[in-house]
């Protein structure tokens, strides 16, 4: 009756300490609220903004003939007479200079949509790595309960000659243990707060999630077997809408445009000029002037040319480079899913229920004194472990998903 009347109070001291904390006043917020912050403060995207502001004011630009030349001329020899003389590019220089232009525009833009994919697998990942903080605290603080209660309660018998030291020093060295992993887990909660708070623009602000990760786990487990399901068996159709790949694809047009504006500029080149071309008596001084711009110093053309198809064979490489590596994180993404998978069904249909099961008949066992302290201790080491085993799980399959979704375009 008297271990009996220990382990009630124990648990009370447990469920007043589980109010306490939730009574701490947080600020709560949803993934998606914080989603929607980030999106609208992240200088990522800001940056984004201005390139592409950036790239569209080059395009007003790109009608851009030669400054005109004035001078001051002296054709009879009697006097000095201004004029004017202005080089024209034909009209198809100035097409392929606002192809170029609007190239650069399209590329601005498929950049910032990979700068809108980082930002939102950051924020997820720091939500999660919060979630994951929060979890983790709440397991521990539960363990730490336990513990104390089985410290207290040790101590009592050890003066009353019911136990030995062994017992004793065990029973104090697993609480301490994990008091000091509980400090530890509210440290990373802190942090994870931090991290999550810079991203959101709130570095000081006390967050905490809306969802408890382990009760995702039975909903994430239906959503990533719909998902492992849906997938096509092709990299090549899994990332085709990767930003980042669509990125690299439009690098390529740009500099195959470049290339057809370095030709474009080999063919010569109009001139106008309006001068004085007769005496100082002419009855009309003034006549206008036509010309050819010809391209002569041929070596600055085929330099630039080959220039220019060399950039753009590097960036056909880099297309290449790139889906050769989103290919293998998809990959190793994908293997992870899976694998996650599994051991997420393993645990939500045996082992957190076994690990249950554990905690409650140890305990009975034990206020029946059929179990002794080791065994004790033992039995819920093992249900605990088995518990943060799966926090870590759900955590890893997450993190696995956001990796997968992002290579995906998701």
């Amino acid at each position: 009756m008297k271990k009996k009347l220990i382990f009630n109070l124990s648990f009370l001291i447990f469920n007043f300490l589980i109010i306490c904390g939730l009574a701490q006043a947080q600020t709560t917020i949803s993934l998606d609220s914080a989603e929607a912050l980030t999106l609208r403060r992240h200088p990522r995207l800001r940056q984004s903004d201005r390139e592409i502001e950036e790239q569209r004011a080059l395009k007003r630009g790109s009608f851009a003939p030669a400054n005109p030349d004035f001078l001051f001329s002296a054709p009879t020899g009697e006097m000095w007479a201004p004029g004017v003389v202005q080089t024209i590019d034909f009209p198809n220089v100035y097409r392929r200079q606002r192809q170029v232009a609007q190239a650069g525009i399209t590329l601005a833009e498929r950049n910032r949509a990979v700068s809108r994919a980082s930002v939102l697998r950051d924020t997820r990942l720091a939500y999660l790595s919060l979630q994951f903080a929060e979890a983790q605290v709440r397991q521990l603080t539960y363990q730490d309960s336990l513990f104390r209660a089985l410290r207290v309660a040790t101590e009592r018998l050890f003066a009353a000659g019911e136990v030995t030291s062994l017992q004793r020093i065990s029973t104090d060295a697993e609480a301490r243990q994990v008091t000091v992993q509980l400090q530890q887990a509210t440290e990373d909660r802190r942090a994870a707060q931090r991290r999550l708070g810079l991203l959101l623009g709130q570095p000081t602000a006390p967050l905490t999630t809306s969802t408890d990760l382990r009760r995702s786990g039975p909903e994430l487990a239906q959503t990533g077997g719909a998902l492992l399901g849906s997938l096509p068996a092709e990299d090549s159709a899994a990332l085709g809408r990767s930003p980042t790949l669509a990125a690299a694809t439009q690098n390529v047009a740009l500099s195959q445009s470049g290339i057809s504006l370095v030709r474009a500029r080999r063919t010569p080149a109009l001139t106008l000029g309006y001068q004085n071309q007769a005496f100082e008596n002419s009855a009309l001084r003034y006549r206008f002037q036509f010309g050819v711009s010809v391209p002569i110093w041929f070596w600055t053309y085929r330099s630039q040319l080959q220039a220019a198809t060399a950039r753009s064979e590097a960036a056909g490489y880099q297309l290449q480079t790139q889906r050769l590596e989103l290919s293998t994180l998809y990959q190793q993404a994908l293997a992870d899913t899976r694998k996650f998978s599994a051991a997420l069904g393993y645990y939500e249909q045996t082992g957190v229920p076994q690990s249950r099961a554990i905690i409650s008949q140890s305990q009975r066992l034990f206020r029946a004194g059929e179990i002794s302290y080791l065994v004790l201790i033992q039995s819920l080491n093992q249900a605990f472990t088995i518990q943060n085993t799966y926090l870590t799980t759900i955590r890893d399959f997450r993190q696995a998903l956001i990796e997968l979704n992002y290579l995906r375009g998701e």
